[in-house]
């Protein structure tokens, strides 16, 4: 058997420590998995959930989830199964891969897939591929593609082609937050041109659902943050309206309320906290939906009063990764920012490297920037 590779990688050893920066060692690729080399990968809310202990998750195990890469190896039955996997291919890294034969797979929604191998954080085959020298014992990858790495091993069916033309930037944004806010606008809650929508909450998720609604023909989009020059990033990829919130969540929903006529047909929350989601219900009028996109830490509760609710015939519409089919949307969303209409590069406000992520987590807790990007 071939030596292991030596890499070097982000390690979470448990919640609420520090990221440690390391040296450790990745075998050959397994039969059904690709070693690839990481291009470039996000710093997304989720890895900040498991960083700070919110959602718990086994360790120790390398980070990251949102990421692109270029393919150096197949194991064995990959060329066979998956055609359009080769060396030297960029593939955009898709954080959660089908079982096939769960409820939700049989009926066509892969990704309320609820016994996806990549919530193992392991192989599909069980194991982890990488471990720490000298016999110090395995660690995890998140998702199956721990994309805080330089090379990984990744599941065949997560690694999907992407035009040699995308940047790499925009390929590992692809593979989390694009997918998951365009997806939202687009396909979960199939917004309608000339519509109103309103989007509470601007990191990468959010302004990539102004993008969908953007994409879908909304005629208004009203983007609402505490931040005002992220209200600016948002006009420039498609927000009709800006609404900077304050500290007082009423006079954030009147303010929904006067811009949009009574309240949007559309309204998606796309921070995860208790008091966006209650406003994001509240305001909407008779027959409007609320889209709850923001991932909560675990445990967290919001609340609603039933009876106009019902009365009103509104709807909640929860959207896990934008109702994405990852080998179907991910070449769709890469040519849409090629042919100009998805602009996806806004959302990069900063780039790191490896030694820099724990200086990322701190501007993600402070609200500052969208996103981090490691440039490998």
């Amino acid at each position: 058997m071939p030596p292991p590779t030596t890499i070097r990688a982000a390690v979470l050893d448990r919640p609420g420590v520090p990221v440690r920066i390391e040296t450790l060692e990745l075998d050959p690729p397994g039969p059904g998995e690709v070693r690839v080399r990481m291009a470039a990968a996000g710093v997304c809310h989720s890895d900040l959930h498991v960083r700070d202990g919110e959602w718990d998750r086994e360790g120790p195990i390398v980070l990251g989830h949102e990421g692109s890469a270029v393919i150096e190896a197949l194991g064995d039955g990959v060329a066979a199964a998956f055609p359009g996997l080769r060396p030297g291919v960029l593939v955009a890294l898709a954080w959660l891969i089908a079982c096939g034969q769960c409820r939700a797979c049989r009926s066509g929604r892969v990704w309320s897939c609820s016994a996806s191998p990549s919530y193992t954080h392991r192989m599909p085959s069980g194991h982890a591929a990488t471990h720490r020298p000298a016999g110090g014992g395995d660690v995890l990858t998140y998702c199956a593609i721990g994309t805080f790495a330089d090379r990984q091993n990744v599941p065949a069916a997560a690694a999907i082609p992407v035009p040699d033309s995308t940047p790499p930037e925009v390929a590992a944004l692809i593979g989390c937050c694009v997918t998951t806010g365009v997806g939202a606008a687009t396909k979960t809650a199939d917004v309608q041109p000339g519509s109103s929508v309103v989007v509470i909450g601007l990191g990468g998720v959010g302004l990539s659902c102004v993008i969908g609604a953007a994409l879908a023909g909304a005629a208004r989009i009203v983007a609402v943050d505490p931040v005002a020059a992220k209200l600016e990033l948002a006009r420039a990829v498609g927000a009709s309206d800006g609404i900077l919130a304050g500290s007082d969540p009423a006079e954030t929903l009147a303010a929904i309320r006067e811009a949009t006529e009574g309240g949007p047909d559309t309204c998606f929350e796309a921070i995860g906290l208790a008091a966006t989601i209650e406003t994001a219900i509240a305001c909407l009028p008779t027959g409007g939906t609320a889209v709850l996109v923001g991932m909560t830490p675990f445990g967290v509760r919001a609340s609603f009063e039933p009876f106009p609710f019902v009365d009103g015939g509104r709807r909640i519409l929860g959207s896990n990764y934008g109702s994405a089919d990852p080998a179907v949307d991910f070449p769709r969303y890469a040519a849409l920012h090629l042919e100009g209409r998805l602009p996806a590069e806004r959302l990069v406000t900063g780039r790191i490297d490896l030694d820099g992520l724990e200086d990322a987590f701190v501007a993600m807790r402070r609200g500052e920037g969208v996103r981090s990007i490691i440039a490998f």
